[in-house]
């Protein structure tokens, strides 16, 4: 809790033990006018949501050991893979901080369910992977992309990208095959 408010208000010289000399901006005070991205909103601790509603809200916060509001002007896009408004149900998140982020909803359905989509975005990350490390054009087998359509992908996107990093770290000829490089995949 506490390294998070920290993290989203920043704080002042002093605020605590081990803390930077000169205090350090929060997120919020860095996002001024642009966008804060807040992952996994749905595992916010409850205590941390009425200080977020606040920032929400207000637009102003202060930092942890300070007593001078700071006022920042942004943009907010949460993420969850949970579900709110169970979650309101159970009491284990404020009805009014899920109102206040529930503006614009979007429901991104897993990698299961847009197969269709498999591909693309695995081509798509072997290029931007390949491209960092400065190494030639790799791509996918035909027997990897079968396989890839037919696993149902639990960690959607992330694990996708982690399969396709390893399996660039183990390629040899420029073309992923399938193999022992993707054990979870075997069934």
């Amino acid at each position: 809790k506490d390294l998070l408010e920290s993290e989203l208000f920043g704080y002042e010289k002093g605020a605590f033990t081990g803390a930077q000399t000169g205090g350090k901006p929060g997120k919020f005070e860095l996002a001024h006018n642009g966008t804060i991205f807040l992952d996994e909103i749905g595992d916010l601790p409850l205590e941390m949501q009425p200080k977020l509603l606040r920032v929400l809200e207000e637009k102003e916060f202060e930092r942890i050991g300070g007593n001078t509001v700071l006022q920042s002007d942004f943009r907010v896009i949460a993420a969850t893979n949970q579900n709110l408004e169970k979650l309101v149900a159970d009491g284990k998140f404020r009805k009014d901080l899920f109102y206040r982020l529930n503006v614009i909803p979007l429901h991104i359905p897993p990698l299961r369910e847009r197969r269709s989509d498999i591909i693309p975005i695995g081509r798509h990350l072997l290029k931007k992977l390949s491209d960092e490390a400065t190494l030639a054009h790799i791509r996918l087998a035909e027997e990897t992309e079968d396989i890839f359509r037919k696993y149902d992908w639990p960690g959607n996107i992330r694990e996708l990208e982690n399969i396709i990093e390893r399996a660039v770290i183990l390629c040899e000829d420029g073309r992923i095959k399938a193999g022992g490089w993707i054990p979870t995949l075997q069934s």
